[in-house]
């Protein structure tokens, strides 16, 4: 009668504590940021810097200034005047009088024409859900948030004749993975990959 008593207390204390187990570990599922090292912490700073490029006005000097200097800032590609080809020519079916004048006028000056590219972006992920079935693999709920630019300036004799960007100023992902089979199921694909290779 004692131990029946005991085993009792027992679950019921298992039972009651459970959540809170669970809720502790919930701040345990893995999170993860990857971030683009530049001067500007948020995509609206790379935004002004951009708008603030004058075409045939901007010098090389001032983009220095701008965050856009690759010898100054981190993380600013270089771009020969063959790489500008390819990003505007990617294929045979674009033609040389496709491309704007000012770019065209730039290739047409070779080692003088160069280009400036600068992609900074912030991303930052975490999982959320359910914590059992999240570590048991049965269900995986993933949050992802940040933000991403790219700019490429065109430069010719050192001015800029050229600018183009793109990029999410807000990026926010919601990724649900489900696994029926849950833990069982990397054991089971394991076994189908080893018959196959037998």
């Amino acid at each position: 009668m004692i131990r029946i008593k005991f085993f009792r207390h027992l679950s019921l204390g298992l039972i009651c504590t459970l959540p809170l187990i669970l809720v502790g570990c919930g701040s345990s599922l893995p999170k993860g940021e990857a971030k683009t090292q530049s001067q500007w912490n948020t995509f609206e700073e790379a935004k002004a810097a951009y708008d603030s490029i004058t075409l045939h006005e901007t010098t090389t000097l001032d983009l220095q200034q701008l965050g856009f200097d690759p010898y100054s800032a981190p993380n600013v590609r270089i771009l020969s005047y063959l790489d500008i080809i390819q990003v505007f020519s990617p294929n045979d079916s674009v033609k040389p009088d496709d491309l704007p004048p000012s770019v065209r006028d730039c290739i047409k000056a070779r080692e003088e024409c160069l280009a400036y590219q600068a992609t900074p972006q912030v991303s930052s992920s975490k999982r959320v859900g359910n914590v059992f079935l999240d570590l048991l693999k049965f269900k995986r709920e993933r949050i992802r948030t940040g933000w991403n630019f790219n700019a490429l300036v065109v430069i010719d004799h050192d001015i800029v004749v050229y600018k183009i960007w793109s990029g999410m100023p807000i990026i926010d992902e919601f990724e649900t993975r489900k696994n029926p089979l849950g833990p069982i199921q990397d054991s089971i694909g394991s076994a189908v990959q080893s018959g196959a290779g037998m």
